[in-house]
């Protein structure tokens, strides 16, 4: 007999469980306890949003659902924004939340609120652990369904009494991921007949380009690794990336156009919207709306992904192949001739890197995008850039070169601030590669007391703050739309005294020559450290 707390973990040590994030509660006391009993590495952390997150990274760079913990009521409301930023960023990710007595939930009680109805929305899946037997299969079910494809979150709530209850349940074996079946060959030879006929065919990565490996990458020696890049070298075909699809195939490439908003004049964008043609390669509509690249509905679509196309007037597809991603391009690869698709953009490339990695003159002030060709340069290819969301992420996205998967990571389908500080723990844990979390001062205060939880564990990764005192993408659509912006100011603490504060060394550059050589010494360092860029 052990208790069903014991259970659980011990179907948490048979998924390969590494870490559980989250912030410690009553109802949690059994399940606590048996984590520290187990193989698993329970952390603390300053809040549930920042756990959620670090669970959300975790999963999204591994592959391997990230777990996050939190107890009911407010820890649970806590916990939300980042599950349901993995939900839409589809990572995959478990999380646990618990829960009082099954004696007082009939009734209103202390902090009892009905978080298995409130999770519904954002997940793929959830229930409440209402008897012990049903542990071993929930907790099965919620990693399975999660690890899936598409992945990303599920829920479990945990009531205390059933944890303390005794079972002789044990946890149910672990199995090789569900895969899709090949392409159905019909499908594939009529995309790979509309990829040569077509004047102008252009490839446009998505996030599941880079999630199930269709691209190359270090240490991708398996044939499907390869399939993207062989397919785009074979046909000659030019690639634009949606913001998690960097990284799909190298910006050196000159196939590459980098994003869809790339460019001085968004030259990516133009790219795709003049192709007559557009191969979709594991794309979601939540993050870029098709419109503003089909907005004539004239393109023909083939749509290669997991599952069917979202029905959507701007997205609806000449051609779908619902199969694995790697199968589905070397299906396409085998009925295409060499050189069909005619590079016809690939003057673009040349452009867009000129651009891109143009270096600030001296007596340029500060900016993000400025900023940029300086923080390339201090990173080796497989270090990782995570992004918080504002200003700072739109130009990350278009204007930082990608040269492996994964190594640029964006929230954009939920999109919440206040992910990278956290998401750059997880990073450091996930990889031996250096890891910048850039970030901008709003969002950077949403969970900057993460840094805690990461020196109390001994990391050491960058945090590149830029500080406009200001909600900066706000201000900056307002301008657009109105000539003028409001509520969006702020005021902030010495940064460089906050961080020090933690005991890591803060910097504020006070040239691009100093920003430069201290960016050269703190990525590839062992210590956490936090630069700050301020902004004129």
């Amino acid at each position: 007999m052990v208790k069903a707390s014991d259970l659980l973990v011990e179907c948490l040590e048979a998924e390969g469980v590494e870490y559980v994030f989250g912030v410690p509660g009553e109802e949690l006391e059994d399940l606590l306890f048996s984590i520290r009993d187990s193989d698993v590495e329970f952390i603390p952390t300053r809040h549930e949003q920042g756990a959620a997150f670090m669970a959300d990274v975790h999963g999204r760079l591994t592959g391997q659902a990230g777990v996050c913990l939190s107890t009911l009521g407010p820890g649970a409301t806590n916990l939300l924004t980042g599950v349901a930023d993995a939900h839409l960023d589809k990572s995959p990710l478990v999380a646990i939340t618990g829960q009082g007595g099954r004696e007082r939930l009939h009734k209103e009680s202390h902090q009892a609120l009905d978080i298995v109805h409130m999770f519904e929305p954002v997940v793929k899946w959830n229930t409440q652990l209402g008897e012990p037997e049903i542990v071993a299969e929930s907790v099965r079910k919620a990693f399975k369904l999660a690890e899936h494809e598409k992945p990303g979150a599920t829920h479990l709530e945990f009531p205390e009494d059933v944890a303390a209850e005794e079972t002789t349940d044990t946890p149910l074996s672990t199995r090789e991921r569900v895969r899709r079946p090949d392409p159905d060959p019909d499908s594939a030879a009529r995309a790979a007949t509309l990829l040569e006929r077509a004047e102008r065919p252009i490839v446009l990565a998505g996030n599941g380009a880079v999630r199930t490996r269709a691209q190359d990458g270090p240490g991708r020696d398996s044939e499907s690794a390869n399939r993207l890049r062989e397919l785009v070298h074979r046909m000659g075909l030019p690639v634009v990336a949606t913001y998690m699809g960097k990284g799909a195939i190298s910006d050196r490439e000159p196939y590459s156009l980098l994003t869809l908003d790339s460019g001085s004049a968004g030259e990516g964008g133009e790219a795709i919207e003049s192709a007559d043609c557009v191969l979709a390669v594991g794309y979601d509509i939540a993050e870029h709306d098709p419109a503003g690249w089909n907005p004539d509905l004239d393109t023909t679509i083939i749509h290669v992904d997991h599952e069917p196309a979202e029905v959507y007037r701007h997205y609806n597809p000449e051609v779908e192949i619902v199969a694995d991603i790697p199968a589905s391009l070397r299906s396409i690869e085998e009925s295409v001739s060499p050189g069909s698709g005619k590079a016809w953009c690939s003057e673009i490339h040349d452009r867009l890197i000129d651009h891109v990695t143009a270096q600030p003159d001296p007596g340029d002030p500060f900016s993000v995008r400025r900023t940029l060709p300086i923080l390339r340069e201090a990173m080796a290819d497989e270090d990782v850039l995570l992004s918080d969301v504002g200003s700072h992420k739109m130009a990350i996205a278009q204007a930082f070169p990608t040269y492996e998967p994964n190594t640029c990571i964006i929230s954009n389908g939920l999109a919440s601030m206040g992910i990278s500080v956290p998401g750059g723990l997880a990073a450091d844990l996930a990889c031996e590669s250096n890891v910048v979390a850039a970030t901008g001062d709003g969002g950077f205060l949403m969970n900057g007391a993460e840094i805690e939880t990461a020196t109390r564990l001994g990391l050491g990764y960058t945090i590149l703050l830029f500080n406009d005192n200001d909600y900066g993408l706000i201000s900056e659509k307002q301008e657009q739309h109105l000539s003028e912006h409001f509520g969006t100011k702020l005021q902030n603490p010495d940064f460089r005294t906050l961080a020090e504060s933690f005991g890591i060394d803060g910097y504020r550059p006070e040239s691009w020559e100093e920003l430069q050589v201290t960016l050269e010494e703190v990525v590839p360092s062992d210590e956490m450290a936090l630069v700050e860029v301020a902004l004129d």
